[in-house]
């Protein structure tokens, strides 16, 4: 009894409070506490994360510690509770564009905490709980007109010792792999990460996947370091760069980032909307012209642009065939020649009945594809949109920005409200992960920020790695926004392909895009037989429902994805041996059903095609190559 008296007494001296805050179906819990000195240090808030399984709850984040610095004054130890708000029920329903699901809806339980500095300065820290997740973030609430720095979180996720865990490694255009680790050991780049970061709760079959939210002009894209503690990932700051402040610079009162964990089993971390859910609504009410589709892109069979006008042409020929509504016409269309100009090309297309989108350099000075510098101040911005406009361009493809700093988060942002003015399209590519724009700025479309196809251009890696690469984006990177991979490609550019021909088919619909481009050359889609070739042609790129039907990071996925009366679904092989996937048909209704497959046949560069009739109750065991998948489309009957 003494002993116990004794640990009590030790708990209750080394946190100050305890309050938990409830998602509204009781399966995650946040517990917020005060540390005391001894314990972390003085007077520091931490938080921890439990999930119900059962009727226990599992630690599924220890205790890990919050706070932020400005360039005056720090908010981290010898911080002050002064009062909390009342817990407020979160019930949000709206409509994307593109996404994963077309109508979202989600509960979570909302509460702030108020705490002042030993300067008598307010912070809140701002909790909303859901059933999918957690999300918080910071706030300077007074008011105060000069202008002010923030230069440093405190805020840190230790993840559980010895838990599997992919995140990639970072740099500025998010262009890596999310190599699996259980030591969380990286010798790229001062050990930064860069979200999402995926780990698996030890033993248990829970998972979470940490990234940001709701980033705003008064902010700048944060990322992850674990150089101290392998186990701690502290959210860091980019630091100045050029002409590019690090930190955030902004007046009273301000707030951060959301800073989001997606947590459950798998199916809930890639079925999540938490993302959007806690970014602001859309900025503008029309988005009638906001046309998501497929396109044909004439890049990565020649490692080229879009100089060479007969090229374009075909690919404009190609959307035709395919029943594609847009065209990408990559850099150097401003050197078009071989036959014809821009203008040329825009008129065969709009004659032809498909749209088109135009490359554009950022205005890096590091790389000089043209046109260069035509969107970097406002001005230009307006006299390029409106010339686009009135020569019927329908989106653009933004390219080669310079980082997550502040500036460039501004720069985003002015480029999808200036475009939105003249209802262009926008794709960013060499880009920050997506970050919840999506839904405050539905033109969006679509973000590259991934080691996609455009890699067999550069170097071999990809050759080895794709298979399990593929089989690792949907948990990860794919998660948290449109992916413009440019999947699909069944010849081979610089470096060959390892996955087969179903594989490749079946990228189309596990990974999503609003504008998903179809990456290969036209006759590489014109050899293909019947079946394989109609399930490609006006192939939809937005989704009423998606399910994970199966997975596990780098090893295997089978999902399926509904548009209207039609479920999508595909598989693939991350391994590099044969493997069975299951497609359990649960998610279908009670009526029968017709599945039309496409799977590996003999060898990588053939694909098997059969019908055959389904119900709800079955499951489907489907043989795949290395490397290998299925793909295909269930009707009913």
């Amino acid at each position: 009894m003494k002993s116990l008296f004794l640990a009590l007494s030790l708990i209750f001296s080394s946190v100050g409070y305890a309050q938990q805050i409830l998602s509204p179906n009781k399966k995650i819990k946040v517990v917020v506490e005060m540390q005391q000195a001894g314990q972390g240090g003085s007077g520091q808030v931490h938080f921890k994360v439990l999930y119900k399984k059962g009727s226990a709850y599992i630690e599924v984040l220890p205790s890990s510690p919050l706070g932020i610095s400005r360039e005056d004054q720090q908010f981290v130890s010898n911080l002050r509770l002064i009062g909390e708000g009342k817990a407020v029920a979160v019930h949000d329903k709206y409509e994307m564009v593109t996404g994963k699901r077309k109508r979202c809806e989600n509960f979570g339980t909302e509460k702030t905490f108020s705490y002042k500095n030993p300067s008598d300065q307010p912070l809140d820290i701002t909790f909303k709980v859901y059933n999918d997740g957690v999300a918080f973030r910071y706030s300077f609430p007074n008011r105060k007109d000069s202008s002010f720095s923030i230069i440093d979180e405190t805020t840190a996720y230790v993840v559980p010792t010895g838990s599997e865990r992919w995140i990639q490694p970072y740099n500025q255009a998010y262009e890596d792999f999310f190599p699996f680790s259980t030591t969380g050991t990286n010798e790229k780049n001062n050990n930064d990460w860069g979200y999402p970061a995926l780990y698996k709760v030890n033993s248990q079959p829970l998972w979470v996947l940490i990234s940001e939210a709701g980033i705003s002009k008064e902010n700048c894209a944060a990322r992850l370091n674990n150089k101290e503690n392998k186990n701690v990932y502290k959210v860091s700051y980019p630091s100045a760069k050029k002409k590019l402040l690090g930190g955030a610079v902004s007046s009273l009162p301000w707030k951060s980032q959301w800073h989001v964990m997606i947590i459950g089993e798998l199916a809930d971390l890639v079925q999540s909307t938490l993302i959007t859910d806690v970014s602001e609504p859309s900025a503008f009410k029309d988005t009638k012209w906001i046309e998501p589709g497929s396109a044909a892109w004439v890049y990565w069979a020649y490692n080229h642009g879009s100089k060479d006008y007969k090229k374009v042409i075909e690919y404009i020929d190609l959307a035709v065939k395919m029943r594609w509504p847009y065209v990408l016409i990559d850099w150097e269309w401003d050197v078009m020649s071989n036959g014809g100009k821009l203008e040329d090309a825009l008129g065969y297309a709009k004659s032809k009945g498909i749209k088109t989108l135009l490359w554009y350099n950022s205005g890096t000075d590091w790389l000089d594809p043209t046109p260069v510098d035509r969107l970097l101040t406002k001005d230009k911005r307006e006299k390029e949109f409106s010339w686009l406009r009135s020569i019927g361009v329908s989106g653009i493809k933004v390219d080669f920005f310079a980082g997550d700093q502040q500036d460039m988060m501004k720069y985003y942002i002015d480029i999808l409200e200036d475009a939105a003015k003249y209802h262009l399209l926008v794709n960013f590519h060499g880009a920050t992960v997506p970050r919840g724009w999506a839904r405050t700025y539905p033109n969006l479309m679509t973000t590259e920020a991934v080691y996609g196809a455009e890699w067999y251009n550069n170097n071999s890696i990809l050759t080895d790695k794709a298979a399990a690469h593929n089989t690792t984006l949907p948990f990860t990177r794919n998660i948290i926004g449109s992916m413009d991979y440019t999947p699909v490609t069944f010849s081979n550019s610089q470096h060959a392909h390892k996955t087969s021909f179903a594989h490749e088919l079946a990228l189309a619909v596990v990974f999503e895009s609003g504008l998903q481009h179809f990456a290969d050359r036209p006759s590489a889609y014109y050899n293909l037989s019947e079946g394989p070739l109609n399930f490609l042609k006006g192939f939809p790129t937005t989704w009423d429902e998606t399910k994970l039907i199966q997975g596990y990071p780098g090893e295997m996925i089978v999902i399926a994805r509904r548009k209207g009366k039609l479920w999508y679904v595909a598989g693939l092989n991350g391994k590099d041996t044969p493997q069975t996937l299951d497609l359990n048909l649960k998610f279908l209704g009670n009526s029968e059903y017709a599945l039309q497959l496409f799977k590996d046949g003999a060898d990588t560069k053939s694909i098997t095609s059969e019908t055959k009739s389904i119900k709800k109750s079955g499951t489907l065991q489907i043989q795949c190559l290395p490397g290998g998948g299925f793909a295909g489309v269930v009707s009913s009957l």
